[in-house]
């Protein structure tokens, strides 16, 4: 399974929020839209993650001034995806780099989506109870 199956179920839109954003800002936004994380953009230009985790770090690294801050004091880097990558490989990068979030981008660097952990997990799991639906069916056809 790749990243472009997940888009295909759950859509391409991605919440957004520009980097003069403040980081209070960026926490009702979060909370409006029901959601963990908002890409932070410049026009076309992707500038990093801004997620539910970075508002808790800079509260607790400054204190409630710390929803002051632009949110580009307080984001992450983005790590991101291309729509074919298979499944696997994002989970395997959202392990590493400790992210939930990740921005899909086409060949030309745009992006067209963001995948969630809880996207990923989803449709993995998905995936393995149609490996073992297949793999029963095959076991009754045996017996």
């Amino acid at each position: 399974m790749q990243v472009e199956d997940i888009l295909r179920t759950k859509g391409t839109g991605v919440v957004t929020i520009g980097p003069e954003a403040s980081a209070q800002e960026l926490a009702q936004l979060l909370h409006q839209r029901h959601i963990g994380a908002a890409v932070v953009t410049d026009g076309q230009e992707l500038l990093g993650v801004a997620a539910e985790r970075d508002i808790v770090h800079a509260v607790a690294k400054l204190g409630v001034e710390a929803l002051e801050l632009p949110v580009t004091e307080i984001m992450s880097p983005a790590v991101v995806c291309e729509p074919r990558d298979p499944i696997t490989d994002v989970m395997v990068a959202m392990t590493h780099r400790r992210v939930r979030h990740v921005p899909v981008l086409d060949e030309h660097g745009q992006m067209i989506g963001i995948v969630s952990l809880g996207d990923v997990v989803k449709h993995r799991l998905e995936e393995i109870e149609t490996e073992a639906s297949v793999l029963r069916d095959y076991i009754t056809i045996l017996r």
